[in-house]
C-alpha cells in the first residue's frame, strides 16, 4: 500500500510538473486568499457577492474569498478616502465612481492596469466588447484617454419608472388630453415625446389629494405626479441638473480646456436650466423643498405608491418589481427620461452617465493581483452578466447588449440601452470632492428657496475659477 501510495504521489507531482509547463497555475498546495473589496450598498453589489459565494470557484485551485465592505452611498466617498488616505491598506479592490479616478490615480492608489490587460487575451477580449462610453468615462483617466484603471461593476444611466396602471388608465388620457391638448404618454414610443414641459404638465396632472379619484380608485392619500433628485447628500442634485444644463445648450466647466468657469457655469443658458428644474419641483412631494429628495427617497416614494412618476437610477429598479417590497411591483414600466425640446421640436437628452468601475489598489501582491482580475474576467463573463440584468443589473459589454433576446431579460433594458447615445460624464479631476461639495450646498441653497438659480451659479463659478487658478488648471 505504501509503494501505491507513493506511485501516485509521483503521478500528481508530475502532472503538476505538465500544468505548469503549459501555463496552468498548479500550486503544491492551496493558498487561502481573502480579497477585501469597498462597495456601496446597494443590489449591484449585494446580488455580485451573493453570487460570487454561490458560484465562484478560482482557476488557480486557490481558496479565493472575496469580502464585501458595504457602505452607505451618501457616505461612501469620505468612507473610502479616509482608507486610502490613512494608508492602512485595507482594500485589495475597490468599487468607485468615475469622479474618483483622477483624485485616487494622482494619490498612488490606483493601479494602472495596461500592462495585464496587453499580456491577458482575455482582459484585452473585454476591453474590446466594452462599450466606448463606459471606456471612456468609467475606465480611463485622464478623461477619455487609453490609460485603463477599471472594468465595469455596474454601469448605469437615469430612466423614468412610470405607474402603467395611470399612464394607460383610458379615464386619465382622456383627461390629460382635454386638459393640456396632449397624450399622456402610456408606451414606449409616447414616453420619447415627453419633454421637460410635459413632465411638469404630469406632475400638476397626477397632484391629488387624500380621497381624489386617481385610475380606477382613489388616492390612500396625498398623491404627488413626479420626483427626481432634488438631495444635498454626495452628488444627488448635481446629476439630475447637469443634465438639464446639458440639454438647454449650457455646460459645466470643461476638464479639458484651461477655459474659466465663469461665464460657462453660470451662462444665462445654465441660469434657465436650473430655474425650470426648480419650478419643476412644485409638483414634487414636499421633501424636495428641504434638500433631502435623494435616490433612495425617491425610489421609496414611488414603491409605496406616492408618486405617478419618477426619473431614477437603474440601479434602484430591481426592489420596485419586487412584490416582497413594493406595492407597485406589478404597475411599473420603464422609459427614457425626459429632456429638452429644441427649436426643430427634436429632443435633446443629455445626461450624467452613473456606474461605478471596478479597480485594483497597488499595494497588491502579483498573486492577489492574478486573482482580483480573474474575478473581474468571472464578473464580465456573458453568462454571469446575463444573470445580473435579469436579477436588477445592467451591463456594460456589446456581447450582452446586442444579443437578440437582451430586452426580454429586464423591463429597463430598452431606456437603458437607449440612452447610452445622451451619456456625459462630470470632472474626473482631483479637485472634483470640493467642487461638487460646494456645488451641492449651492443647489441646495436654491432648492430650499433661500437664493435664486441664479445666485446659485454664480457662486459655483465664483468658486471653480478660484480653486482651479490656484491648482493651475486654468488661465
Amino acid at each position: 500500500m505504501k509503494r501505491l501510495q507513493m506511485g501516485f504521489t509521483a503521478l500528481a507531482t508530475a502532472a503538476g510538473v505538465v500544468l505548469a509547463g503549459l501555463g496552468t497555475p498548479a500550486p503544491a498546495a492551496a493558498k487561502d486568499i481573502v480579497i477585501n473589496m469597498a462597495a456601496p450598498d446597494w443590489l449591484p453589489t449585494r446580488f455580485m457577492q451573493d453570487e460570487f459565494n454561490r458560484t465562484y470557484k478560482a482557476k488557480s485551485g486557490n481558496n479565493v474569498k472575496l469580502v464585501i465592505d458595504f457602505i452607505p452611498w451618501p457616505s461612501y466617498y469620505q468612507r473610502v478616502a479616509a482608507s486610502l488616505s490613512s494608508g492602512e491598506k485595507k482594500y485589495q479592490m475597490l468599487v468607485t465612481d468615475s469622479q474618483w479616478l483622477g483624485d485616487f490615480v494622482e494619490g498612488g492608489h490606483y493601479l494602472k492596469l495596461n500592462k495585464y490587460i496587453d499580456k491577458d487575451p482575455e482582459l484585452k477580449a473585454m476591453l474590446d466588447d466594452m462599450h466606448q462610453v463606459i471606456k471612456d468615462t468609467s475606465s480611463s483617466y485622464p478623461y477619455k484617454s487609453n490609460n485603463y484603471y477599471g472594468f465595469p461593476q455596474f454601469p448605469d444611466n437615469l430612466v423614468t419608472y412610470y405607474r402603467k396602471d395611470l399612464f394607460c388608465n383610458d379615464r386619465e388620457r382622456d383627461a390629460f388630453k382635454a386638459k393640456y391638448h396632449k397624450t399622456l404618454p402610456c408606451y414606449y414610443a409616447e414616453w420619447q415625446n415627453v419633454d421637460w414641459d410635459t413632465w411638469g404638465d404630469i406632475g400638476e396632472f397626477f397632484h391629488r389629494k387624500k380621497g381624489d379619484k386617481l385610475g380606477d380608485g382613489v388616492a390612500d392619500d396625498d398623491f404627488y405626479g413626479i420626483a427626481f433628485q432634488a438631495g444635498k447628500g454626495y452628488d444627488f442634485s448635481s446629476m439630475q441638473i447637469n443634465s438639464l444644463i446639458w440639454e438647454a445648450g449650457g455646460d459645466i466647466w470643461d476638464e479639458t480646456s484651461t477655459k474659466p468657469a465663469a461665464g460657462v457655469v453660470n451662462s444665462p443658458i445654465a441660469v434657465k436650466a436650473l430655474e425650470r428644474y426648480l419650478d419643476l419641483l412644485k409638483w414634487a412631494p414636499p421633501v424636495a423643498k428641504t434638500g433631502q429628495m435623494d435616490i433612495f427617497v425617491i425610489q421609496d416614494l414611488y414603491m409605496q405608491g406616492k408618486v405617478a412618476a419618477i426619473v431614477d437610477w437603474v440601479g434602484l429598479a430591481g426592489p420596485v418589481i419586487d412584490p416582497k417590497v413594493s406595492k407597485v411591483a406589478d404597475k411599473s414600466w420603464f422609459a427614457q427620461p425626459p429632456g429638452w425640446r429644441k427649436p426643430d421640436g427634436s429632443i435633446n437628452r443629455f445626461m450624467n452617465i452613473g456606474g461605478q468601475p471596478f479597480v485594483l489598489t497597488t499595494w497588491n501582491s502579483p498573486e492577489v493581483v492574478h486573482e482580483a482580475l480573474e474575478i473581474v474576467k468571472w464578473w464580465l463573463s456573458k453568462p454571469v452578466q446575463i444573470n445580473f440584468v435579469k436579477h436588477g443589473g445592467e451591463s456594460g459589454m456589446l456581447s450582452v447588449l446586442q444579443d437578440p433576446e437582451y430586452l426580454t431579460w429586464a423591463p429597463w433594458t430598452r431606456a437603458f440601452s437607449d440612452n447610452y447615445q445622451w451619456q456625459k460624464d462630470i470632472w474626473h479631476i482631483p479637485e472634483f470632492f470640493p467642487m461638487l461639495t460646494q456645488q451641492q450646498e449651492q443647489f441646495d441653497k436654491a432648492i430650499t428657496g433661500q437664493i435664486s438659480a441664479k445666485q446659485a451659479l454664480d457662486a459655483v463659478a465664483a468658486f471653480q475659477d478660484k480653486l482651479l487658478k490656484e491648482d493651475g488648471r486654468i488661465k
